[in-house]
């Protein structure tokens, strides 16, 4: 079977990419991704079966969270190093079945064998490994169970991909939890059983939301723990006389690593994208030279780059194909990479990009300064909850929305500028993730004193806008379907699944979603999705402000 892959928002046709995805994945990177996700199955169906006799690997655990979130969308585009995924699959395959076999026999059981992705065997080589990878994919699936249940199990699938980028970002900071681990392994061996049932799979859909939920909450703990809670900030955004580098996606770590190692170099640090929430954190903008922020979200970046006049970073995805201009001055890190581009390795020496900003031009000059102003976290929010209350009780704030999830390139994603253009000037506008860069630029002013337009902070912050907006029932003595609030989100890869799946696990209804449904929901599944939980996709400004204001 050739390509199919439907993963994304901006899939070609809406349908599924076949030959090459938008994203810039070949057929030889998209066929590894499958067959690396079935391996994955395998290493679960015996590290869920361990664990049912207490036995658990560490390795194990972090390998399959790195392993589903290498194959999110613009993670990994380098056939060498998903080769390395694969033979390391098997390695932790078989250090997963000693495992379960030590235990059964200590317990005096007799192991069992199971069946399908825990028998795979590695081919020698990337072709031997395509060719197994071909019958592994979303169109096998289609073929073996019908398209309800292999929306739904892929449904799972990409929600489970989304909560395990979130994982590998805590795991990062030295934050973890069994009990996650053990939702990962049992879902993962679910998804690996012959015969699936849609009931089933629709109820696992929202154990995953509630995966990512567990997984939200450990990040923000990790994030805060680390760097404090973050506080209103303004960020520059427009440059500063000096050497630059630029770091982009969402790994905190790695910026903390970076801005260490360039201390007293004479280098400004910049943010990219989703990195734009680290100047919130009093640990990180506590490093003078986190000098602001450079251009918007991840997917303009073939545009703004060329214009940037240092060295880039990516931490984690977003990445794009590098143009010819910046391509040797871009490097990866940690698990994003693209074929021919320098990867800075675990040992995280940031030498080269170092050496790179040196050799490249810097910026000539100070320009007049503008900023933006980030850093409303759950505990800053809250903090100013008495006075919101207040507002709202007294008619000043007549309603919430929460505006946020992932930007693209569609011009149907201009609805989004639009809609929080044209808000009424008694409502506040909540908003994350790099969807907000369609938006975070207007000026909304405020309701006495507190700002209209509030920046909670990355992706993976919605565990904040869900803290807040519980605090709101609370305090109105309500349910949050029954707040002045309307969530309206923007979707692209695998961590708004995640997202979207979160809410629906907390019964959170009528979420406005665009900029369109996504290719792996057939209209059985959209329909039980808009029967149970009243999700809608977005139409225009107007008709959305209107049903929504009356």
């Amino acid at each position: 079977m050739s390509m199919f892959c439907y993963q994304c928002e901006q899939t070609a046709k809406g349908t599924g990419c076949t030959v090459q995805g938008v994203c810039g994945k070949d057929e030889t990177c998209a066929t590894l991704q499958d067959l690396l996700l079935y391996a994955t199955k395998g290493v679960a169906q015996y590290a869920h079966r361990a664990r049912q006799f207490g036995a658990t690997d560490p390795d194990v655990n972090v390998f399959t969270v790195e392993a589903l979130f290498t194959t999110i969308t613009n993670v990994d585009f380098d056939a060498e190093r998903l080769h390395g995924w694969l033979k390391k699959a098997a390695e932790m395959r078989d250090r997963a079945r000693r495992l379960y076999e030590d235990a059964c026999h200590k317990a005096g059981k007799t192991p069992e064998t199971p069946t399908g992705p825990a028998l795979w065997q590695p081919a020698a080589d990337i072709a031997g490994l395509v060719e197994q990878g071909r019958d592994k994919g979303i169109l096998k699936r289609h073929e073996q169970w019908g398209d309800d249940v292999a929306d739904l199990h892929d449904l799972v699938l990409f929600g489970l991909k989304g909560a395990a980028a979130y994982a590998d970002h805590a795991h990062v900071l030295g934050k973890e939890d069994d009990k996650v681990y053990a939702e990962f392994h049992r879902l993962l061996d679910l998804l690996a059983q012959d015969k699936l049932e849609a009931g089933q799979l629709l109820t696992e859909a929202l154990n995953t939301g509630k995966l990512s939920y567990s997984v939200m909450e450990l990040l923000d703990a990790a994030n805060t723990g680390a760097y404090g809670h973050p506080v209103p900030t303004p960020v520059r955004i427009t440059p500063v006389k000096g050497k630059a580098i630029l770091v982009s996606g969402h790994d905190l770590k790695d910026l903390e690593e970076l801005l260490k190692q360039t201390e007293g170099k004479g280098i400004n640090i910049y943010t990219h994208g989703e990195m734009l929430p680290a100047h919130g954190y009093p640990r990180l903008k506590a490093h003078k030279h986190l000098a602001g922020h450079f251009g918007t979200a991840w997917n303009n970046q073939q545009k703004e780059f060329p214009e940037f006049p240092g060295a880039i970073l990516m931490t984690t995805n977003c990445i794009q194909r590098p143009r010819d201009s910046y391509f040797k001055r871009i490097f990866t890190t940690g698990l994003v990479a693209w074929p021919g581009v320098v990867h800075i390795g675990p040992d995280k020496d940031f030498t080269p990009v170092i050496n790179a900003a040196l050799e490249a031009p810097g910026y000539a000059a100070d320009e007049p300064e503008k900023t933006i102003t980030v850093g409303f976290g759950h505990n800053a929010v809250l903090a100013a909850a008495p006075k919101v209350i207040e507002l709202v009780k007294a008619g000043k704030i007549k309603h919430f929305f929460l505006v946020g999830g992932c930007d693209g390139s569609k011009p149907e994603r201009n609805y989004y500028t639009e809609f929080v253009e044209k808000t009424p000037k008694d409502t506040v506008v909540l908003t994350l993730a790099c969807g907000k860069f369609k938006f975070n630029r207007l000026q909304l002013g405020d309701i006495d004193g507190i700002p209209r337009l509030l920046d909670i902070g990355q992706c993976n912050d919605s565990y904040s806008a869900i803290q807040i907006t519980l605090a709101l029932a609370k305090a109105f003595d309500t349910e949050v379907n029954k707040l002045p609030l309307s969530i309206i989100l923007s979707w692209y890869e695998q961590k708004a699944v995640a997202v979207l799946l979160t809410l629906l696990a907390l019964d959170v209804k009528n979420i406005r979603i665009g900029p369109s449904l996504p290719a792996f929901l057939t209209p059985n599944l959209v329909k039980i999705l808009v029967d149970k939980f009243g999700i809608t996709p977005i139409k225009t400004a107007d008709e959305d402000l209107k049903a929504i204001l009356g």
